[in-house]
């Protein structure tokens, strides 16, 4: 019997190759500025994502907190961008601080006087939250329900924190860095080919590591735990390692996003820790198919991509087609645009293999046929 070619290894990495591939040359082919830095924001929520898959589809981990490391690391990666149009004689305090009647510059903010020192804590942070965070429910054996509530639970009040500290915040205003992120001597124009080449670069790199990552024997048990965790407890396996091993991973993933989207749109606010936003997250990865790490990044063009052409003209009623989306794809589609391209091309393997009743006694009839 022919297999089916979605699950071809090879197959797979020449498509995943193929893609990125064609990513890259979009800049050759797209001539307005504001629709390439819009296609790079596609590429950092497909990294949003990707994360989902990593947790929910690989894990089986409904995270809806993910929004938490994107938003600390958008945070720390606004402090940094701000900081260095800071001087540290002339103007040390933004000017968001002084409208609050800050004096001095809060010790929060001193370490990103230092761009290293900023990106470090932008992606260190929330990856070190996710860990312990992670450590203290899959310990305790949280699970199913319990962790998407516990997850929504705690970015509801890195919200809070957000919008309420307005004074180190900018609170609902967010942080808009006056000029574009300089590293290694260059400034990233979000709006030139350079900005889109390094979020892609940073997607394919995290797409791989992720794809690799499942065909190893620790994906495998993850995958393993994912279907059976108390089979897995009982073959001896440290359930709840994996788990905190995944959900930090998913943290990282969401924090690279994070520092990216800010370099992107040069803001972030506390709209980043909406619960809307993590949930939108979910839906992405859902109807491309979770269990695809190149199907969910799809899905989060897919849905964005719509938006971006019918949001203006169906306003809060997208939010009505994309939920009613979400059930249909549920309800019909439980993998996802992925998950029908597996059952479409299943259908031609079987198809394209020979009836059993065209063999007798080991030999095929119709191939005996052709050959006289």
């Amino acid at each position: 019997m022919s297999k089916n070619l979605y699950h071809n290894r090879s197959a797979q990495w020449l498509v995943y190759l193929v893609v990125f591939a064609a990513l890259a040359f979009l800049p050759t082919m797209v001539e307005n500025a504001f629709t390439l830095n819009l296609f790079g924001r596609f590429i950092v929520l497909g990294m949003l994502a990707l994360s989902v898959s990593l947790v929910w589809g690989t894990g089986g981990i409904l995270s809806l907190g993910q929004g938490i490391a994107f938003g600390l690391a958008a945070y720390g990666m606004g402090m940094t961008m701000q900081m260095q149009s800071q001087d540290a004689e002339s103007n040390p305090i933004p000017s968001f601080m002084l409208t609050n009647e800050l004096t001095e510059l809060p010790a929060l903010w001193e370490p990103f006087w230092s761009t290293p020192m900023g990106l470090t804590l932008a992606l260190l942070v929330p990856t070190l939250f996710f860990a312990l965070f992670g450590l203290l429910m899959f310990q305790a054996r949280v699970a199913g329900v319990f962790v998407a509530i516990m997850t929504l639970a705690m970015l509801s009040a890195w919200y809070s924190m957000a919008f309420d500290l307005q004074p180190f915040t900018g609170g609902f205003n967010g942080i808009s860095p006056p000029a574009p992120l300089q590293i290694f001597g260059h400034s990233i124009d979000p709006y030139g080919p350079l900005a889109y080449w390094i979020v892609l670069a940073f997607l394919a790199a995290l797409t791989f590591a992720v794809k690799l990552l499942l065909q190893t024997k620790f994906g495998l048990i993850v995958q393993a735990i994912r279907d059976d965790p108390e089979r897995a407890r009982f073959l001896g396996y440290s359930v709840s390692f994996y788990q905190v091993v995944v959900f930090s991973l998913s943290g990282l993933i969401a924090a690279i996003a994070g520092v990216l989207w800010v370099m992107m749109v040069q803001f972030v606010s506390p709209t980043l820790l909406e619960v809307a936003f993590s949930v939108s997250m979910v839906i992405w990865a859902a109807v491309g198919g979770r269990l695809s790490p190149l199907g969910a990044i799809f899905g989060a063009f897919f849905v964005n991509g719509v938006q971006s052409f019918l949001g203006d003209e169906l306003l809060y009623l997208f939010l009505l087609v994309l939920g009613g989306l979400f059930i249909l794809i549920v309800r019909f589609l439980p993998n996802g645009l992925s998950g029908l391209l597996e059952m479409l091309l299943g259908k031609l393997a079987e198809a394209r293999a020979p009836h059993p009743a065209a063999k007798k006694d080991g030999v095929d009839l119709a191939s005996a046929r052709s050959a006289s």
